[in-house]
């Protein structure tokens, strides 16, 4: 598998390439930056395995840093935009039943002090974008919001990281070792879209 990627794995450059894809996802959902930290991350295996020197392969606590700052300050960028949309942003918002009802359970996971509906979309496929950009149309305060944000990225840098290092280590670093960490990211990204798609519970 190194040989595939080691272009891209074996340089300091898959650091900006990691940060820039899990920055730029929250506005371009699309963008596979999961399957960019997993496939770092199985290349980080695979330079463990073989001996292979250190500044070769990536370092995973280094990935894991990367990937969760970045994702951390998209999520900044995209509240703050959100914040100073105005009008045209709240119309956008009001035409959304997605957004809508995001942003209403959003101020209300907050309110309670609680921030799991943060934590879940950030695992949800296009969840992390409704959340960030409902908290910052709707005003939420930085300081309700940014923490869980930040432990968010976290939660999910590490869970992507651990897939691929640990599924390279014990399937072999090939390319079902990566499939295989990539189908239980998009698994977790599914569980979490059910659980954020349930009504909430009448208080």
């Amino acid at each position: 598998m190194l040989e595939s990627v080691g272009s891209l794995t074996g340089s300091p450059w898959i650091y900006a390439m990691v940060a820039l894809s899990v920055l730029l996802d929250v506005f371009l959902p699309v963008l596979p930056s999961g399957v960019l930290v997993i496939t770092a991350a199985t290349a980080a295996a695979a330079g463990s395995a073989t001996g292979q020197v250190p500044h070769a392969v990536p370092d995973i606590i280094a990935l894991t840093l990367c990937a969760a700052s970045a994702s951390l300050l998209g999520d900044l960028v995209a509240y703050r935009l959100a914040w100073r949309g105005g009008a045209r942003l709240d119309r956008a918002i009001a035409r959304s039943r997605r957004l809508t009802s995001a942003q209403e359970r959003l101020g209300a996971a907050l309110a309670r002090g609680g921030g799991a509906l943060v934590i879940l979309a950030r695992f949800a496929p296009a969840g992390r974008s409704v959340v960030s950009l409902g908290a910052g149309a709707a005003h939420r305060r930085a300081r309700d919001f940014l923490p869980w944000s930040a432990l968010a990225g976290l939660t999910w840098a590490v869970y992507s990281v651990a897939l691929g290092y640990y599924g390279g280590q014990w399937l072999g670093t090939t390319w079902l070792a990566t499939g295989v960490s990539v189908l239980a990211l998009f698994g977790a990204g599914a569980g979490a879209a059910y659980v954020m798609r349930r009504p909430a519970k009448a208080s």
